[in-house]
């Protein structure tokens, strides 16, 4: 599959073979479904918490007696049914990490490109540099490129002023090829290759 590649300015810079086995597969909502849904139960702290009888500072005494009175039997007043009683059931810090084989996480990615490829919302740029970090004129650019909600993924390293200057724009996220996944793929509606981006991720899939 042969693409255009673009400058910031919106200029062609050739042309770049991308290879089908990453950016030509037919997308399959279920793999991207179930490495998204891996990808946010990861982020997720699981320090959510509440006491439980065990937990709550009050007496243990029993009630009253257990026979005689006319009224339920009851023992500690720490119990779930009484106001101020500790919480049954409630959720305690746990982690909601749950394993996803190495081969399903890749294959997720190569969807996830496959999507953004066949849907017309994928851009290589010559490169994603800038000689002085300033937001409105890199803004223009994006606007003059069409770009709204946008991921940019650079090589090894990215540019520290375009990094800069890019921080600031709404809808606008930066990383290296290292970061790239496919929630930040999916959340945005155009995704942005360098050069240097496109030859890291077919030699790492190569």
């Amino acid at each position: 599959m042969k693409l255009t590649i673009k400058t910031l300015e919106g200029a062609d810079a050739g042309s770049v073979d991308l290879s089908d086995e990453i950016f030509g597969l037919e997308p399959r909502a279920d793999i991207l479904h179930r490495v998204v849904r891996w990808q946010l139960a990861k982020r997720r702290a699981g320090t959510h918490d509440v006491k439980n009888r065990a937990e709550i500072h009050r007496t243990g005494k029993k009630m009253y007696k257990q026979k005689g009175t006319g009224s339920a039997r009851h023992s500690s007043a720490r119990a779930n049914l009484f106001r101020g009683g500790g919480r049954s059931f409630g959720p305690t810090p746990r982690s909601h990490e749950h394993d996803l084989p190495k081969k399903v996480r890749a294959l997720g990615l190569k969807h996830a490109l496959s999507t953004k490829v066949k849907a017309g919302s994928f851009v290589v740029l010559e490169k994603a540099s800038t000689e002085a970090a300033k937001t409105k004129s890199l803004k223009a650019q994006f606007e003059k490129l069409g770009f709204k909600s946008v991921l940019i993924i650079d090589g090894a390293e990215v540019d520290k002023n375009f990094a800069l200057a890019a921080r600031n724009i709404p809808l606008v996220d930066v990383l290296p090829v290292q970061g790239i996944n496919v929630y930040d793929i999916m959340r945005r509606n155009t995704l942005v290759l360098t050069r240097a981006a496109v030859d890291a991720l077919e030699a790492r899939f190569k």
